[in-house]
């Protein structure tokens, strides 16, 4: 029976300090050995994760949180966001003096030069500042924006735009997405053109942006440095990224 395992990136493949353990590209590798199907799924943008990509030697991959799809170096989903619902975002979140950041599948632009949230969340995943380019998203795909705000803000935006999920990642950042974006229908696209049963797919992952996806395939199996709500949905909770998380839920899981 053939099978796939999506690993999610931040704390999950990648430790606290976005090194890839041996321990895990060990792993990987033993699990293709073993006719494994190996996938990424993650909320970062495919230019975010190249390097990765490229030393792990994988070529499927669910980006965006799932707005994003590539099957084998081809582009099998696209689901971006709605360009009117996304221009009134702007100029709301301009007026209330919060950034935005829009990306699409090859760069990021921020809408104004240098702020300090959008700084520090940015090298938070180890990646230089964007340029910034307040019109990028007109005429464009955009798949994700950042909305920068403080947790005791985001509640406006929840209210005010039902069309967009939005999803805390920092401190100080939130990934806006279209209504009902996931990883978990980013997979299904792909499992489909596998022509898989939910059954046979695992999931790796750590963050709120997991929870979906761990509780849509059959083994969803959440790091042992998850937040809670993803250990509270996964059916297997693995050790910490960084004391070898990969291998040992693996290993667990007879996958290698």
């Amino acid at each position: 029976m053939k099978k796939i395992v999506f690993f999610d990136i931040d704390g999950t493949l990648l430790d606290h300090d976005k090194n890839l353990p041996s321990s895990t590209k060990q792993a990987i590798n033993q699990l293709k050995e073993n006719g494994v199907f190996v996938a990424i799924a993650t909320g970062r943008a495919p230019f975010m994760f190249t390097s990765l990509i490229k030393e792990l030697d994988i070529d499927s991959f669910v980006s965006f949180n799932g707005q994003f799809v590539v099957f084998e170096n081809e582009v099998i989903y696209k689901n971006p966001l709605n360009q009117f619902y996304l221009e009134d975002l702007s100029k709301t979140a301009n007026d209330n003096g919060h950034p935005l950041v829009y990306m699409n599948e090859k760069t990021m632009k921020a809408t104004i030069k240098q702020h300090p949230f959008v700084e520090k969340s940015i090298s938070s995943l180890m990646m230089p500042p964007p340029t910034d380019d307040a019109t990028f998203y007109v005429n464009r795909e955009i798949y994700q924006s950042l909305l920068f705000c403080e947790k005791e803000q985001e509640q406006f935006y929840f209210e005010k735009y039902p069309q967009f999920d939005f999803i805390r990642w920092h401190r100080y950042s939130i990934d806006v997405l279209p209504k009902g974006g996931s990883k978990a229908e980013g997979i299904k696209k792909m499992i489909a053109r596998l022509g898989f049963e939910l059954q046979d797919v695992y999931a790796f992952g750590d963050g709120l942006n997991d929870i979906e996806m761990l509780k849509a395939v059959g083994t969803g199996v959440a790091m042992g440095n998850g937040v809670p709500e993803a250990k509270e949905v996964a059916d297997y909770i693995t050790t910490d990224v960084s004391e070898d998380g990969i291998w040992n839920g693996l290993k667990k899981l007879n996958l290698i």
